[in-house]
């Protein structure tokens, strides 16, 4: 598991310590103008892929013998993950003081969230719904330039109280998720 997952997180950190204030601008599906894509906000997609990725490696003959709880083991990984990526990007915003920078931490934890909540109702889900939610508010998720919508919540600003709750509300909800659904085969 540490194979792919470290090797994520050291290119986490590079990726936000280089990228944390570049952004694109792409145009907007459901208001006028133009939408404002800060590059950290895809940048969590290399933890959720790693995450995902380690916890679908599976070993049947061992797992179900029942001997260690594999479910404590995969919390103990995800939360180690989601603590080192949210604290490298915190502390390359604070040090650069890029609010991206400490967006990319906070999003870390709602789309990890997500990854696992969809991986409990279908395995694929969990690698397909944090992608699908950074390019669905990526174009759809401004009502006009800079100003995100309510449910676009990875594009809310970084110091937003009820954004970061609602995060770390969708962590825990995914965190319950895995671990009452049986690894799939």
């Amino acid at each position: 598991m540490t194979a792919v997952v470290l090797p994520g997180l050291m290119a986490f950190a590079l990726l936000t310590a280089v990228a944390h204030d570049q952004s694109v601008a792409l145009p907007g599906l459901l208001g006028p103008g133009t939408s404002l894509l800060f590059l950290m906000n895809v940048v969590p997609l290399v933890i959720t892929g790693t995450l995902t990725h380690s916890l679908a490696q599976r070993l049947p003959e061992a797992e179900d013998m029942g001997a260690r709880s594999v479910h404590r083991y995969d919390t103990v990984l995800v939360l180690l993950t989601v603590a080192a990526s949210t604290a490298t990007a915190w502390s390359v915003g604070h040090l650069s003081h890029s609010a991206a920078a400490t967006e990319a931490g906070r999003n870390t934890l709602f789309l990890v969230g997500l990854a696992l909540l969809g991986g409990a109702v279908r395995p694929q889900l969990a690698t397909v719904a944090p992608v699908t939610w950074v390019f669905v508010t990526a174009f759809a998720g401004y009502r006009d330039f800079r100003r995100p919508w309510p449910w676009a919540v990875t594009l809310h600003p970084a110091g937003y109280p009820p954004t970061f709750l609602l995060c770390l509300a969708v962590l825990a909800g995914g965190l319950a998720a895995l671990t009452r659904t049986r690894r799939p085969l």
